[in-house]
């Protein structure tokens, strides 16, 4: 039986660099994060093969005192805590003192600092446990830390090293993620000796634009709410342009960046309404707490987080988001909030909609009877007035095509439809007011013995939800009244589906939980249907309603339910003006 023995100093570290430098990447952001709590302004980045060749640090911060630079090295050496109040309040990134004598106990490790006021700096360099003696160097004021030939005592941990294109993948992801939760900041990043990024000091809304692109910052709405010692801010992408991978999701507590399993989830049900369950939203979002209130030591590498109430943070999250996600109406005014403003531009002029001879449904002189203009016919309204402006045709019976201020706006009709009746009935629904429509003729069908119990046993909950549902015979149900919003729908079949739904579900979750996916089934039955004609005041009408309805920009299911064609575009397309 092997003996009990302690382990010798330099294995110790090195089981502990395996926790905190796992790849490159991991040892750039501590180095990083040491940068930033040293208060720099400016911070440089030098990389060779991906990182596992030379990873060198350099910034403006406050500097190493000369007597101080050899226990920067050693273990639970550190300036941010002394007390274990310290460490259950802290506020710094770093705190263990672990990071710097893990990357030495892989790497070949050259620090150099040198503090304001001193004539020169100084340096000291380490291999594995061999510290060298402080010698003077030249440096401006601040810190360079550069790490050589990572794992190179190591070679077993060398051999997992991935490509030097892989490994500078993830050390640019880890230099994206500090990036962005300091734009007051500036960076620079080259790898092999070229230039990949440089940030000068920046608003949030132009580092965001950046280093995440003009896709996300055209299609980004801002965040900003605060309650109860709580604040989250930042910029969240619009449904429309959600994206197939998690590869733009930045979440920040106090700063540190953190996949926290309890806040995306809150996140995710934020969009649960207006998202395809097949792809994934684009954010970043800063969410300050007081530091007693959150544990950041939980995890080696400190990308996770415990809250003291993680139930209050949940709801806070996810009302912030949906409040902002609940705003992106229709036709609104595109999203340029400070994110997209930071790109600049410039709105276009207000345009005449002029009048166009179409063999639609209705004359255009019934615009004077909708818009209450009296005769003679004169040009359409202005189609700056409104954000979707004013229908023009209808395209194979499911677009509705409109004219705005932009150019040309195409609605999927029972996408928007399906959107309107569904917020409506949301609305009802928490005012315990979802009214009920008498059918004329009662409809009766067969049903199961399971629909038949199943009315029996919940005829309260389908009474909350407008129904008014009874047996007929042991083998058959009567409708004789459904919600008022689908008294257009076929009762018949929207029937069968709710009862299902409460059936599978159960009544206590199925106006909880499941509340909204009940109301989208309903909603879907009732929505206008393809092949439908509209006339031009029913087409103007769904404009309005899109243009007042919450989250009107995407169906339940995450759809777009309308699309924009610029003159610019058209033109383009045409090409006018070549």
């Amino acid at each position: 039986m092997s003996s009990i023995r302690v382990l010798p100093g330099l294995l110790v570290s090195q089981i502990a660099a395996g926790e905190v430098v796992e790849r490159p990447a991991s040892a750039l952001k501590e180095l990083l994060e040491n940068s930033l709590d040293a208060g720099a302004r400016e911070i440089s980045v030098q990389l060779a093969g991906g990182g596992a060749k030379g990873i060198k640090v350099t910034d403006d911060g406050g500097g190493i005192a000369r007597e101080e630079l050899r226990l920067a090295l050693a273990r639970h050496a550190t300036s941010k805590i002394a007390s274990l109040d310290d460490l259950e309040r802290v506020a710094s990134l770093g705190f263990r003192g672990e990071a710097l004598a893990s990357i030495s106990a892989v790497a070949r490790l050259t620090l150099t600092s040198r503090r304001a006021g001193e004539k020169h700096a100084w340096t000291v360099t380490a291999t594995g446990s061999e510290i060298s003696r402080a010698s003077p160097a030249a440096l401006a004021a601040g810190t360079s830390i550069e790490a050589r030939d990572l794992y190179f005592n190591t070679p077993a941990r060398r051999k997992f090293l991935k490509s030097d294109a892989t490994e500078f993948a993830h050390s640019q992801e880890a230099f994206t993620r500090i990036a962005l939760s300091r734009p007051d900041t500036g960076f620079t990043l080259q790898h092999n000796g070229r230039t990949q990024w440089h940030l000068k000091p920046q608003p949030l809304a132009a580092r965001i634009g950046v280093l995440l692109g003009d896709e996300f910052r055209a299609a980004a709405l801002d965040v900003d709410e605060s309650s109860a010692g709580l604040r989250i801010t930042g910029a969240i992408g619009l449904p429309a342009h959600a994206r197939a991978t998690r590869d733009a999701q930045y979440f920040y507590v106090n700063g540190r960046y953190v996949r926290d399993k309890l806040a995306a989830h809150a996140i995710r049900q934020a969009y649960q309404d207006v998202l395809h369950h097949e792809r994934h939203p684009a954010y970043v979002l800063f969410l300050e707490i007081e530091p007693g209130q959150v544990d950041v030591n939980v995890h080696p590498a400190k990308t996770e987080v415990r809250f003291r109430d993680a139930r209050g943070i949940h709801q806070f999250i996810f009302h912030a988001l949906n409040k902002a996600l609940a705003g992106a109406v229709a036709g609104a005014e595109a999203p340029r909030s400070t994110v997209a403003a930071a790109a600049g531009g410039f709105a276009p002029a207000p345009m005449r909609q002029a009048a166009m001879a179409l063999h639609g449904a209705e004359p255009l002189a019934l615009y004077d009877t909708l818009f209450q203009r009296s005769a003679p016919p004169a040009p359409l309204p202005d189609a700056g007035d409104t954000p979707l402006g004013y229908a023009l045709a209808q395209l194979s019976g499911v677009y509705v095509l409109a004219q705005n201020r932009n150019g040309l706006v195409i609605v999927d009709m029972h996408a928007a439809h399906e959107r309107i009746l569904y917020e409506k009935m949301k609305d009802m629904l928490d005012a315990r007011a979802i009214p009920m429509q008498p059918l004329l003729v009662p409809v009766t069908f067969a049903a199961e013995a399971l629909d038949v119990a199943t009315v029996e046993e919940h005829g309260e909950v389908l009474r909350t939800i407008g129904f008014d549902i009874a047996p007929a015979s042991p083998t058959s149900l009567i409708v004789r009244a459904v919600p008022a919003p689908l008294a257009d729908a076929d009762a018949r079949s929207l029937a069968a589906d709710v009862l299902r739904e409460v059936r599978e579900t159960g009544a206590s979750r199925v106006l909880t939980e499941r509340r909204n996916a009940l109301l989208g089934t309903m909603a879907c039955h009732a929505a206008v249907r393809a092949n439908r004609k509209l006339t031009v005041p029913e087409m103007n009408a769904l404009l309005r309603e899109m243009e007042a309805t919450e989250r009107s920009g995407q169906c339940n299911h995450g759809r777009p339910t309308w699309h924009q064609v610029t003159l610019a575009e058209l033109d383009k397309l045409f090409m006018r003006g070549r």
